[in-house]
């Protein structure tokens, strides 16, 4: 009885384990007709053409790819800013000649003034008959003076007996700019040997001279 019971629940698994399913197949009709044209079909063939039954194992889908793990999304970032730059051109210097032939350097085309009575210009004594009376401002500021024909003058505004006269400045030019790096870098080397026995008061003054020309050099020469 004990066998007979073992051998029944060694037996169940086999006959509890389901049939393996079979692939369906697929009926494929090959007709050729008179032509020799062939055709493939589902179905028989139509009279008059040559049949050709085949049995076919229907296609079956694979096992689908497991789905692909998602790439991460690279973070937006913008653009940074764009930056202007602001390119100046350097700063001029100026050498202007005074009549006696000696110069000077300056940051202005204006070169220094200076009054000059008008005979040394060109004008010559007054002719004889009606003059031209000319308006000239006086030297010191203190009014205006009128003159015939450039010399004989008369008392202005204010009082005062004064020479017919103009303003005229120093005639100036523009420097290269190679001299004018190699005048500031000289002018600093001298700042920096009296800065030792300066006074206090001309200390102030030798440290800001020499912050501007630092300012110059590092803009306009690269030092």
């Amino acid at each position: 009885m004990l066998g007979m019971l073992l051998g029944g629940l060694c037996a169940l698994p086999a006959a509890a384990a389901p049939p393996t399913p079979t692939a369906p197949q697929v009926t494929v009709y090959r007709c050729t007709d008179a032509s020799g044209r062939v055709a493939l079909r589902d179905s028989p063939c139509a009279d008059g053409h040559t049949q050709e039954v085949r049995n076919m194992l229907r296609p079956v889908d694979g096992t689908p790819l497991p789905p692909r793990a998602t790439e991460p999304t690279a973070a937006v970032v913008d653009a940074p800013a764009p930056q202007v730059i602001v390119l100046r051109p350097p700063q001029p210097m100026y050498r202007c000649v005074r009549p006696d032939g000696s110069s000077y350097t300056s940051d202005s085309s204006e070169g220094n003034p200076r009054w000059v009575p008008l005979w040394t210009l060109g004008y010559g004594p007054p002719r004889r008959g009606p003059s031209t009376r000319v308006a000239v401002e006086a030297g010191d500021g203190r009014g205006g003076i009128e003159v015939d024909s450039g010399i004989r003058a008369r008392q202005g505004a204010r009082g005062g007996y004064y020479g017919a006269g103009t303003w005229v400045r120093d005639a100036c030019r523009p420097m290269p700019q190679g001299e004018v790096c190699g005048l500031l870098a000289n002018r600093r080397e001298e700042i920096r040997r009296r800065f030792f026995n300066a006074q206090p008061t001309e200390r102030s003054q030798l440290t800001n001279e020499e912050r501007t020309i630092n300012a110059r050099l590092a803009q306009d020469c690269d030092r």
